[in-house]
């Protein structure tokens, strides 16, 4: 049974409980809890960390001077984030994980074709995290480097199975570590080093340019499958302005600061950055004492990120099962079934593919924007411009409800918005017949998502499943 509300008031939330006993449940108005400063420390202390450093010197690494990669990436990462921001207010507005609301679009069965891919990314950026960190780790303790991110796994496990408070509290906790070790790391680098020849090498060029701007832009992009699962405790009427700048300016700000830390390395360190990008970060700090707190702070800052991506990978996973089996919950077990399932095969990649790191996941973050930028497209313009929020939350676990098994013109389009991008494409993994255009670069994302959203706009006008009136959430 369900009940019809429009956003209804927020009247005070129960005692919270240090673990998380929610998964991709509504979460009820008596259990919201929370301001939206704490979206600004999740998002700024998670990428205070090492690889954002390393994806923004590859702006660098790839061709670019230091001048116009830093603001190539800025443009990206205002750009990215606008979008991520905006996924973000869906959270405490219909108090569900992100990736559940994909079956208002796609059906509550053809949600999964998004999900799957969702897991490949956390996948991935889980697999990125656990090299690093497991080498910042394996100099800290000190034990071997598989050792190392076999332990750096162990410690994800636990913490994504407590979940949304501790998760929070940790990214409190690594804005202040954050801080701390990137202000003594950039004021060894601008007292230590010359960096007049860094700063003077500019030339232009709109490869370049652009290389740093879907760099800084896939980076943020990719969070858009999950930064609501970390706004959704938040009061159902907090304010949307609030909440957007407290996620813009988090994410903008601690992502910037990584890569140009990244940037300028690179640029000094030429050759003996890549494949060596710990320890030459770590070799920045001027005594034994001041390189283990760095080490640390590394491994800490891996912990917020690799956590944000275990906790979503088990969403998404869940929401994909629980289609099928027409759940509503997930029990302990489950839960913690999941996040082992996932963090261990991300661990096993970690494992198997550390000596061709960089490159690989250059082209992996880089490649996502093509089948991301569509959905992204479809969720915000749905949500924003045709249902406004008005969701029949309910029906999103009935097969043979409201939004049905499988909606043909959500997945059209989706898969349209995928091929359009594909001649624009310039990737090790595939290269585009239309890119000459454009001199070779890059723009398939700016085009993807524009014309995902022109399309989904015209295809909404045969949609004879019926929008309700306003919200319609879960009797509590």
């Amino acid at each position: 049974m369900s009940v019809k509300s429009s956003v209804p008031a927020y009247p005070g939330a129960e005692k919270q409980r240090l673990v998380e006993t929610r998964s991709i449940d509504y979460i009820p108005l008596r259990e919201r809890h929370g301001h939206p400063f704490s979206q600004f420390t999740l998002w700024f202390g998670g990428n205070l960390q090492i690889t954002a450093i390393v994806t923004g010197a590859l702006a660098v690494v790839l061709g670019g001077d230091v001048v116009w990669s830093l603001i190539g990436l800025l443009v990206g990462q205002i750009s990215g984030a606008g979008i991520m921001s905006l996924h973000a207010i869906q959270g405490p507005r219909l108090g569900l994980p992100q990736m559940i609301t994909s079956r208002m679009q796609f059906g509550v069965f053809g949600a999964v074709i998004p999900l799957v891919l969702v897991c490949m990314m956390y996948v991935g950026f889980s697999a990125s995290g656990t090299v690093l960190a497991g080498q910042a780790l394996a100099k800290l303790i000190p034990v071997s480097t598989a050792a190392g991110m076999i332990m750096f796994s162990a410690l994800i496990v636990v913490i994504a199975v407590l979940g949304y408070r501790v998760i929070h509290q940790l990214g409190k906790l690594a804005s202040v570590i954050g801080i701390l070790a990137f202000a003594y790391l950039f004021i060894t680098l601008f007292s230590t080093q010359d960096l007049s020849a860094v700063w003077q090498n500019q030339h232009f060029t709109p490869a370049n340019f652009l290389l740093a701007v879907s760099l800084s832009s896939s980076w943020q992009i990719a969070f858009c499958p999950y930064v609501s699962d970390y706004s959704r405790y938040l009061p159902a009427d907090v304010s949307a302005k609030k909440l957007f700048s407290s996620v813009f300016f988090g994410t903008v700000l601690g992502t910037q600061a990584s890569m140009t830390l990244g940037v300028i390395v690179a640029a000094i360190a030429g050759k003996a950055f890549a494949g060596n990008e710990v320890g030459y970060i770590v070799g920045l700090g001027s005594t034994t004492t001041m390189a283990m707190v760095i080490y640390f702070a590394i491994c800490f800052g891996k912990i917020t990120f690799t956590t944000l991506n275990a906790y979503g990978s088990f969403m998404s996973l869940t929401i994909l099962v629980s289609g099928f089996r027409q759940q509503t919950a997930l029990s302990r077990r489950g839960r913690i079934l999941f996040v082992v399932l996932m963090v261990t095969l991300s661990c096993v990649i970690a494992l198997l593919s550390e000596p061709a790191f960089l490159k690989s996941f250059t082209h992996f973050l880089l490649f996502l924007l093509a089948f991301f930028v569509p959905w992204s497209a479809i969720s915000l313009t749905d949500f924003y411009l045709i249902t406004k929020g008005r969701v029949d939350i309910p029906a999103l676990s009935q097969p043979d409800g409201r939004y049905g098994r499988w909606n043909l013109a959500g997945m059209a389009v989706y898969f349209l918005g995928i091929m359009v991008q594909l001649p624009f494409i310039d990737n090790p993994l595939h290269h585009g017949s239309l890119t000459w255009i454009f001199a070779g670069n890059d723009v398939s994302w700016v085009i993807g998502w524009v014309v995902t959203a022109m399309l989904w706009l015209v295809a909404s006008r045969w949609d004879r499943r019926g929008k309700p009136e306003q919200i319609i959430c879960p009797s509590e």
